[in-house]
């Protein structure tokens, strides 16, 4: 009896450290600045989330190469310097930068909670240590996208067509065009918008 108490106690202790722990990395830089490092780059939706991984449909293949449409993308536990899985709900859209795991890491998996792990060899993880991930609504995204202060995810910012960061990422254009995008005065691209589209229904 004493020994359960004891190892009962020995698992929470465990588990609360874990759960305290810290991950510790410099900041990388804006999307801008790290996207290239990434192993894939894709735009698309959340489609489940347990544990620390979600599944991640993806509707746009940015960079890389990966013939599954869907992929599992492994989050924050313990101290590793990942983003935690509450901001990825089911259903919401993002563009991220992911690593590929290559290898098994040692302690990185427990059968016991398959759910709560490093990651499987095969599937991806997204890094927190800089901004490696855009919000997306549709066709547009926001976030930490070019010449952002570190640390923060969601600066004031006009959101970024999704198609102009993909020209981005294919080297159509630089970091400058997104930083202009990102400062246009919301009312100005409204109004253009509303332009185009009465164009659009006049002809």
């Amino acid at each position: 009896m004493r020994y359960r108490i004891l190892t009962c106690l020995l698992l929470c202790v465990f588990a609360s450290n874990l759960a305290r722990a810290e991950c510790d990395c410099l900041w990388q830089g804006s999307f801008t600045d790290v996207e290239a490092t990434a192993d894939l780059v894709v735009s698309g939706s959340i489609n489940s989330a347990k544990g620390n991984s979600v599944d991640l449909g993806i509707d746009r293949l940015l960079r890389g190469e990966t013939s599954h449409p869907d992929i599992r993308v492994w989050l924050k536990t313990g101290d590793y310097c990942r983003p935690e899985p509450a901001a990825f709900p089911s259903g919401s859209e993002w563009v991220m930068a992911l690593f590929r795991i290559r290898e098994d890491v040692a302690g990185g998996f427990n059968p016991h909670t398959p759910n709560i792990s490093y990651g499987r060899v095969g599937d991806y993880f997204l890094s927190s240590c800089g901004g490696y991930w855009l919000a997306r609504d549709g066709n547009w995204v926001t976030g930490n996208l070019v010449q952002a202060p570190r640390w923060v995810r969601e600066p004031k910012m006009t959101p970024v067509l999704l198609d102009l960061v993909a020209d981005f990422i294919a080297g159509k254009v630089d970091a400058s065009a997104l930083a202009e995008a990102s400062k246009e005065d919301p009312a100005v691209r409204e109004l253009m918008l509303d332009t185009r589209a009465f164009l659009r229904e006049g002809d």
